[in-house]
């Protein structure tokens, strides 16, 4: 069993599991996750696992039982001695939180980071950190791929002609000119204030967006505040039309009904997180299960994951 290649999952992404073993042609691990009928996390392994190749699967989105799972199953899988085991968290929660930008506030990313360490991991594989610096909190090899290569053969096929790439705020200008590079299209960006950490004012659109079929691009949809903000002063600048694109819809409280009541006209995003099968015509949704099975495998045989965006 020293060579194989097992995948478990908790529950926040189950489905997610599914479709990476169906690429990998190999079936789920057996591991019960479930609760105690007071609430806390219970974790079996039911399955031999001594000396393998142990993937877990957990994006740890809300609610923080999701991390909690995660951990737990690391500690179980370490103390059934498999021989290596890596957290493969497509959606790394708590990221917002990546330095004290003030007084007396916690650095949540280092701690996640510090947890998964200590519970057990060998290795971690992640998608599109809000931050990159994120990489150096943890003392364990890090994979970090991202979405762009499914976003972009998306965008290729849709929307072809007359195109310009717009990011909602200067942090995300990095990823829109790679974006804008791959579709051959000009770049602009939206400056915007943050009156409280869950809401965005928009002061300046830098960028020609005036009879131009206009791609939104950020990492995370979670209140949607940001993109739609930004749409609406785009579109008021004579954009012909916006399609947003995310690699992680956390759609947090009522997001996909403000969002289908904006002026964007599509919402693209992955499967890094649970979506809700009724969210509406506007959102799509791409899986990246291909591209995370395609790094497991690479992990597996000790091949290279940055080759897979060469």
């Amino acid at each position: 069993m020293r060579d194989e290649l097992r995948l478990f999952s908790g529950n926040a992404n189950k489905e997610l599991a599914v479709e990476i073993c169906e690429y990998l042609g190999i079936g789920l691990g057996d591991a019960v996750v479930d609760t105690f009928k007071d609430g806390e996390i219970r974790v079996s392994i039911t399955e031999n696992v001594r000396g393998v190749d142990a993937f877990v699967l957990q994006p740890t989105g809300p609610p923080a039982d999701n991390m909690l799972e995660l951990l737990i199953m690391l500690d179980a899988l370490k103390r059934a001695s498999a021989r290596r085991i890596t957290a493969v968290i497509p959606y790394f929660g708590y990221a917002r939180q990546d330095r004290k930008d003030r007084p007396r506030v916690a650095i949540t990313a280092k701690l996640i980071a510090n947890l998964v360490t200590k519970a057990g991991a060998d290795r971690v594989l992640t998608m599109d950190l809000h931050a990159p610096q994120i990489q150096g909190f943890f003392d364990i090899p890090l994979d970090h791929i991202y979405a762009a290569p499914v976003l972009l053969r998306y965008f290729d096929q849709t929307i072809k002609d007359n195109l310009v790439v717009m990011v909602p705020d200067t942090g995300s200008i990095k990823m829109g000119r790679a974006f804008a590079k791959r579709l051959g299209a000009s770049l602009g960006f939206v400056d915007k204030r943050r009156p409280r950490p869950d809401a965005t004012k928009v002061m300046n659109v830098v960028g020609d967006v005036d009879g131009k079929h206009v791609i939104m691009i950020d990492d995370i949809v979670c209140t949607a505040s940001t993109l739609i903000e930004a749409a609406q002063a785009i579109m008021e600048l004579g954009a012909l039309g916006i399609t947003a694109g995310a690699t992680h819809a956390v759609l947090a409280g009522d997001a996909e009904e403000r969002l289908a009541k904006s002026v964007i006209a599509e919402v693209v995003v992955t499967n890094t997180l649970r979506v809700r099968s009724d969210t509406g015509s506007k959102i799509t949704v791409l899986s990246v299960a291909e591209l995370l099975g395609e790094a497991i495998e690479r992990i597996h045989e000790e091949k290279s994951v940055s080759s897979l965006f060469v």
